[in-house]
Order: structure tokens, then sequence, then C-alpha cells
């Protein structure tokens, strides 16, 4: 045998070699997934922390840039959320060391929602800390909109705009007690909201472009991550909204019709498409909106809102293909980048905005588990009745889910 000969020959075996350890190792990844109990709080906050780090660890570089700022504010309110659940202080002093960063301040963009996302974390931090200086930065900026106001069409004219800013200003008229914060909330919110959503479909259009937009196979343009962002805002505001503020019904009204739209449109994989009416115009399953679908499903059962008989298969279907997203490093993957469409997404693609999203819909799982059932029976059961809705009503609602897309 010629010395070529020997090098190809060895070079084949190292190869399979190569191989064969690789399927053996991924053969060990899905084996630890299936012996690893996903729906288990003993194995939630691990996983949650292992995400949290890896995007520590990997920051995305451009969200440095001021016009990108809102994508790691986004990031802090799931690690926000994340403290509060699992009571972990990593999460909490993270968030402190950023917003020490930017001395608690908003971004430099004045009228701009984007840049005032930020303070979703900065209020959390000043409801446990109680230091003036997390407080006033926001603050200022939020009373200097309410004294030269535009209408909620002009300055929340995106619908992502409705997960920016409400949350922040629920979040002031629940710290400081001052009902103007909600005047202002609803003034703007139902303006943007009479603008960007369309009754018919219960959903949001992204901006005024898409109105009369359509897919290549004739369908309405509605985008996931956009219409997520929505249910994510809505979600964290009823969360922080106290029980007797007169405008929580109409917001509890719209969750509701959005949510039982969107649990009809979800894939058999247990994720949404990044155009929800048209799934095979981009055919990839995709993060940054289906975490946030995850989230507010879960808090909706977890606050009795939702039937946890129609809605939890649904849930758990979700956060077990999102689990199949992240890498054995902790990396969250088919991740949309940054944009104002559906687009394509690939398995490598990651953001820090949906790890924030993750950690939101993994401090609901953790709710949602037996352990803390167990744990909580009594709140569970008081909730349940607190919120109980009325039975025609959630009838209508769940005959969305039997619609067929056409």
């Amino acid at each position: 045998m010629s010395k070529k000969s020997i090098f190809v020959a060895l070079f084949i075996i190292l190869l399979q070699s190569g191989l064969m350890a690789t399927q053996r190792s991924n053969k060990t990844v899905q084996k630890q997934i299936s012996q690893n109990n996903i729906f288990s709080a003993k194995n939630i906050k691990p996983l949650m922390e292992k995400v949290f780090q890896w995007q520590i660890n990997n920051p995305i570089d451009s969200n440095e840039e001021i016009d990108n700022r809102w994508a790691r504010s986004t990031f802090y309110s799931g690690v926000m959320y994340a403290f509060h659940t699992t009571g972990d202080n990593s999460y909490l002093d993270q968030t402190i060391i950023w917003g020490k960063g930017w001395n608690w301040n908003r971004g430099s963009r004045y009228r701009h929602a984007d840049d005032l996302v930020c303070g979703q974390a900065y209020l959390d931090v000043y409801s446990i800390k109680k230091d003036p200086i997390m407080l006033k930065g926001i603050k200022s900026a939020v009373d200097s909109l309410i004294a030269f106001p535009k209408t909620g069409r002009e300055d929340w004219w995106w619908c992502d705009a409705l997960f920016m800013a409400p949350p922040v200003l629920v979040r002031l008229g629940s710290l400081t007690n001052n009902e103007k914060y909600y005047n202002y909330l609803n003034k703007m919110y139902w303006d943007a909201t009479d603008y960007l959503y369309s009754p018919a479909d219960s959903l949001f259009f992204r901006d005024k472009s898409f109105f009369n937009a359509k897919t290549k196979n004739g369908r309405k343009v509605f985008w996931s991550r956009g219409n997520a962002w929505v249910l994510g805002g809505l979600t964290q505001m009823l969360d922080k909204m106290p029980k007797n503020e007169p405008s929580r019904l109409k917001y509890l009204t719209l969750y509701k019709k959005m949510i039982y739209k969107i649990a009809a449109l979800q894939q058999p994989d247990g994720l949404w498409r990044a155009s929800l009416l048209d799934p095979l115009q981009i055919p990839v399953k995709e993060t940054s909106g289906s975490t946030f679908f995850a989230f507010a499903m879960a808090w909706g059962v977890n606050n009795g809102i939702l039937p946890q008989k129609l809605f939890a298969p649904k849930i758990k279907k979700a956060w077990a293909s999102i689990v199949k997203c992240i890498d054995e490093e902790g990396k969250l993957g088919y991740v949309q980048p940054i944009g104002a469409m559906p687009e394509n997404v690939k398995a490598d693609d990651n953001q820090e905005y949906a790890t924030g999203a993750f950690l939101m819909a993994g401090s609901e799982m953790i709710k949602m588990s037996k352990e803390a059932q167990a744990d909580n029976h009594k709140v569970v059961e008081k909730r349940t009745v607190e919120f109980k809705t009325d039975v025609k009503e959630d009838t209508t609602l769940k005959n969305i889910t039997k619609l067929m897309i056409k």
C-alpha cells in the first residue's frame, strides 16, 4: 500500500471516529434532556441561571449603541422577573451593576418609547432598595412627557412601543400612588390601539406600512415578535396593576382576546412563526416571539384568568420546544435579529431581548410546577376565584381557537 493510500485510509478512520463521537455527544445531550423533567422547578431554575450567565458572558456589542439600548433593557426586565421568582441575588446584583452604568437614566431620545423600557428594571430595583436615584431619572422623563403630551398614535406609532413604555407607567403609578400616570397611560394606550389593532384578527399591525400589506400567499402580515411584545407588555401591566384600578378590566379584555387568538396560531412543534397568519412565509421556528407568548399564557393560567385544561398543554408544548432551542452552553437560538417585520432566522441567531423573555417565561413555568402548586395551593385557589370571568365571554373566546386559518 502506498503512503498516499495509507494517509487516505487514516483520514477516513479519523473522520468517522469524529462523526461517531459527535453523534454520541448529541445522543448524550438528548438523553440528559429527556431524563430531566423540564417542567420541574428544580430543573427550571438552573436552566434559567445557565442561560442568564451565558448571555452575561456573551453580550451583543451592538446593544451598546444608543438606538439599540432597548434590547439590553428588555433582557434586564426578564432578569428582575427571575429575581422575584427565585430570590437569587445574582440577578439583582447584576441588574444594579447595569443600572449604575447608566446612572439610572433613560436613553437620550426624548420622546422615543424604546428609551423608556430601561425603567422596568430600574423601578423593580427601586421597589426593593428604595434608593431615590433609581426613581428620579425615569420619573422626571415621564413627567416631562406628560407635561407636553402627544397622541398615542404619534409617540407610540409602532406596536412594540406598547411593551416599552406602558409597563413603566404602571410601575410609576403603583409606586407613587399618583393617578396621573394611569390617566396618561390610558389616553396613550387606547389611541395607539385604535390606530394599530385589527379587531377582526385580534392582532396588532406592526405599523401603518402593514395596514394593506399581504404575504406572497395573500395573507395579512402580522409580525410574531410585535404581537408577542404587545402581550408581554400587557401581561406585565396586569401583573403590576392594582386589582381595583378602574382601567384594569379593559386591558384584561384585550389580553384575553389576543391570547386566545395566539393559542390558535401555535404551530405543531409548539412554537410560532415570524408571520403569524402565514407560517409558510418563513417556515422556521422563532423564539423572540414564542418566549413572550409562553410567558403571557403561563401567567394567565397561574393567575386564574385562563382555563388550565385548555392552556396548560399548549404552554408545556411551547416550553419544551423553547428548551430545545438552548444549546449545551446555555445559548438561546432561533432569535430573529433586530428588525421591523417577519424575517428569516437561523439556529445560531441570538439576542439579549429573547433571553429576557425566556427568563420571564421560566419564572412563570416555575410557578406552574407541581412543587409551586403544592406550596401555594391556597393562594392559587384564591386567585382562581378572584379572576373568575363570565362564562358566556369565555365560551365565545374559546371558539376562536377552533378557527381555521384560511
